[in-house]
């Protein structure tokens, strides 16, 4: 069975985990096999890049440091995690990937260009055949991160800065409307989550026999 690639975008607090997940159990249940990771992170190598990128000392790396150490991470979790599911016809789904660099890294002004080279590089073939993009104002973000508690220092950001990164998010849906979707994260998680299925349903179909 042909797999597919889920990707999940959007700012801090938007939702991410909750509905990659939530998508995920929906398909095991309909009999998919499902790899369900993440980014940074998602193999052994790229979650100890995780742990210091997330740390207060790789929010002192410049940006384009930054941008540099998530494509090796993400270079070792396609290699290692992404491509061998995809492979054995899994459906593999991913909290964040290469559109939260370009976001991040690209609002604080690393180049379109040098993002462009890093995930031709890293990435290759390796494309989502799906991005979920949950829209969710800055300051919304940043109340539910603040409940939640353990913030890393990309969740502490400025509301400037958070907003930037969501009108990045914005215009790389608007760039890319055959892979993107735009969902409003602000609706109840029940709600966004039949919205996902919706989507997913309808632009793979793969799923419509699912």
């Amino acid at each position: 069975m042909k797999g597919a690639f889920v990707t999940f975008e959007g700012g801090d607090g938007a939702g991410k985990s909750t509905q990659a997940r939530r998508l995920a159990v929906t398909l095991r249940a309909k009999g998919r096999t499902v790899t369900l990771t993440r980014e940074p992170g998602g193999s052994p190598w790229a979650e100890r890049l995780r742990a210091a990128l997330l740390s207060e000392h790789g929010a002192e790396l410049s940006p384009a440091e930054q941008a540099l150490l998530f494509a090796a991470a993400r270079a070792d979790h396609v290699d290692t995690l992404i491509a061998p599911a995809l492979a054995a016809g899994h459906v593999v789904i991913c909290d964040r990937f290469a559109d939260s660099t370009e976001a991040y890294q690209g609002a604080a002004g690393v180049s379109a260009a040098r993002l462009a080279t890093l995930g031709a590089l890293v990435v290759g073939d390796t494309v989502p055949d799906l991005t979920i993009v949950l829209d969710c104002p800055a300051d919304i973000g940043h109340v539910r991160t603040a409940r939640r508690g353990g913030a890393d220092p990309f969740d502490r950001a400025e509301t400037q800065i958070r907003e930037r990164r969501r009108q990045a998010f914005l215009a790389i849906a608007a760039r890319e409307p055959g892979r993107c979707a735009v969902v409003d994260a602000t609706q109840p998680a029940d709600i966004v989550a039949d919205r996902i299925w919706r989507i997913a349903s309808e632009r793979l179909a793969l799923l419509q026999a699912a």
